[in-house]
């Protein structure tokens, strides 16, 4: 005679648009999520902080509660789709404490107190998962976390957040201006109506300190990434960019170097040929460069309701697995000590536009200031102007700060009338 396995009780943590479409989810795929993870899967209840605003007809009333501490305390599996520090963190720290497994999608919290959370499952021998914190419905952190643990990843490129590829991808594709595309871009719901977090490249830093301290086995912050938006991209830029078969995109890069590793979010010049340059619209990309599995790329939805629940229901399959029948999940990897680089440090290209004055010898003398601060140029190609001539002057690899010290120096100089844009490249 079979005995009956007791039902693992889920508690959700915020029903905005990725709960609520968690909520669907786990209603209507109820019984295959039962059978994934060998015993009956039951929404607990959901925490909002206002039971009387009205939900979609998927959100069951009788579940929705006010009462986060009571919800958390009652559960086997916590979904916190919140986002925000208070009362994320608490109510988190709280289950963990109680060593109640935790499936979060908030990739902020992470960025900014991970060590915490770590530590507090860690202590409690807690489940922490975050598939859906960094790109949507990408299979990302569970390869780097788990499937690449026995190898040396060395340097990530990510295209991470939706909303600036849209706008960059536009631009390129269309010709329009900035200004016009974030418009559109909020009209269609694909960016906030304060678009800061995107567009100041803020929610891919975020990201970027996620996967870097993975990928790295270290503890990486939000406050050790460089952190560079796109709101200075100009028409022009993109233009130029075409000129010389490059695209403009906003990476998340993370990789490592001789004297310590580096995280930075930025504007970025990919050629074309690249993998990553080819990713339209709101989709996200991530390239990954590893010493024995070479180059692995993950591509797809990177936001929206539907597809973070996917990520969302995939870690709540695995933690569940895990109340039902025993184990943990993976622990943090966080045994190396490299330096995180400073900005300055950091090794990269630039392509400098510029104008300068149509007489002899500047080139000569734009070529000694780039020589001064030992930075070689790779190619110069020429615009024919009125009166001044435009150069696009690419440099070979060297630290952030040469770079900077020679458009500094640029920027002085008699030879030069302005210098229009300076922008890094990567992928060559």
């Amino acid at each position: 005679m079979s005995t009956a396995v007791a039902p693992v009780k889920i508690a959700i943590l915020g029903c905005g648009t990725v709960g609520t479409q968690v909520v669907r989810l786990l209603t209507e795929q109820r019984d295959d999520l039962s059978a994934r993870v060998g015993a009956p899967v039951d929404i607990a209840g959901i925490y909002v902080r206002d039971t009387s605003v009205p939900r979609d007809d998927v959100v069951p009333v009788d579940l929705l509660t006010s009462d986060a501490e009571t919800l958390v305390d009652a559960a086997d599996v916590v979904v916190e789709v919140m986002g925000g520090d208070e009362p994320a963190r608490t109510l988190i720290l709280r289950a963990l404490a109680a060593g109640t497994g935790v499936v979060t999608a908030n990739k902020a919290l992470l960025a900014t107190r991970g060590a915490e959370l770590y530590e507090a499952a860690d202590e409690a021998g807690a489940d922490l998962y975050f598939e859906a914190a960094v790109a949507g419905a990408i299979p990302l952190v569970r390869p780097v976390r788990e499937s690449l643990a026995g190898d040396h990843v060395t340097r990530i490129l990510g295209i991470v957040n939706g909303t600036t590829n849209y706008v960059l991808d536009e631009m390129t594709t269309k010709g329009l201006d900035y200004a016009d595309v974030v418009a559109e871009a909020q009209r269609l719901g694909y960016a906030e109506a304060d678009p800061t977090a995107d567009v100041g490249g803020h929610d891919a830093a975020a990201k970027a300190a996620i996967l870097a301290s993975l990928a790295f086995h270290q503890r990486v912050h939000l406050d050790d990434v460089y952190c560079e938006g796109i709101t200075e991209v100009s028409a022009d830029d993109i233009a130029a960019a075409k000129e010389t078969d490059r695209v403009i995109k906003l990476l998340a890069i993370a990789e490592r170097a001789e004297d310590g590793v580096s995280v930075r979010v930025h504007p970025t010049l990919l050629p074309s040929s690249h993998p990553l340059a080819g990713v339209r619209g709101a989709f996200n990309a991530v390239f990954v460069e590893a010493e024995a599995a070479g180059e692995l790329m993950f591509y797809g939805q990177g936001a929206g309701g539907a597809p973070t629940a996917s990520a969302v229901l995939g870690d709540v399959v695995s933690v569940a697995r895990h109340v039902a029948g025993g184990g943990r999940g993976p622990r943090e990897s966080n045994y190396a000590r490299h330096d995180v680089l400073p900005m300055d440090a950091a090794q990269t290209r630039y392509a400098v536009r510029m104008s300068v004055q149509d007489r002899p010898g500047v080139l000569s003398a734009v070529a000694q200031m780039f020589a001064n601060h030992g930075v070689g140029i790779e190619s110069v190609r020429q615009m024919a102007g009125k009166g001044h001539a435009g150069l696009i002057l690419s440099s070979h690899r060297a630290s952030e700060a040469a770079l900077a010290a020679t458009v500094e120096d640029l920027r002085a100089s008699d030879s030069v009338n302005d210098v229009w844009s300076v922008l890094r490249i990567e992928g060559e």
